[in-house]
């Protein structure tokens, strides 16, 4: 199994972490993984990306040029998305956010409002992890076995607090979808 994920969104939504986090879950269930970050030089609002291969055998080359699937976490990375797709990929898309429509046929498109029910959990910030939960569920890349532990492997003490909004946000992706 080798998945190819391209996160988009904007400065603020946690694409970076997400995408750190979703190599971190690989990495504990034994499974090779690339990550590429890119982002805006603005702390906040400009533009945020993750690469991300996940796989079972060596991995070539790090570059994700053609992912098997896309997260748009905002309106302006859906035209970037869909055109980097291969055919007959996986867009989800934070329709909370996002609200065009791919303009490409051939994808399997996916439609969660990761910010609403982010919101409804404790705050737009666990929109990633509700991102996280469907993402892993659509590309059955992660099992997702254990999240509290890994979590608290992941997150500095500082952040432990947090931990059980951000486990209710990846469940409540992976149960919305």
């Amino acid at each position: 199994m080798t998945e190819k994920s391209f996160f988009a969104g904007f400065g603020g939504q946690g694409i970076i972490s997400l995408g750190q986090l979703w190599v971190y879950f690989a990495m504990q269930e034994g499974k090779n993984v690339t990550f590429f970050p890119f982002y805006g030089a603005e702390k906040r609002g400009g533009v945020a990306r993750a690469s991300v291969i996940i796989s079972d055998d060596e991995i070539a080359s790090p570059l994700v040029t053609t992912p098997d699937s896309a997260l748009v976490m905002n309106s302006d990375s859906l035209p970037l998305c869909e055109k980097m797709l291969k055919q007959n990929g996986l867009i989800v898309i934070n329709s909370t956010l996002v609200k065009e429509k791919p303009q490409r046929t051939d994808l399997n498109v996916v439609n969660i409002e990761a910010s609403g029910i982010a919101e409804r959990i404790g705050g737009v910030i666990f929109s990633n992890m509700v991102a996280l939960g469907a993402m892993a569920k659509l590309t059955k890349s992660l099992k997702l076995a254990d999240i509290d532990s890994i979590l608290k492997k992941f997150f500095s003490v500082d952040k432990h607090q947090y931990i059980p909004m951000n486990i209710k946000a990846i469940q409540s992706g992976f149960d919305a979808v």
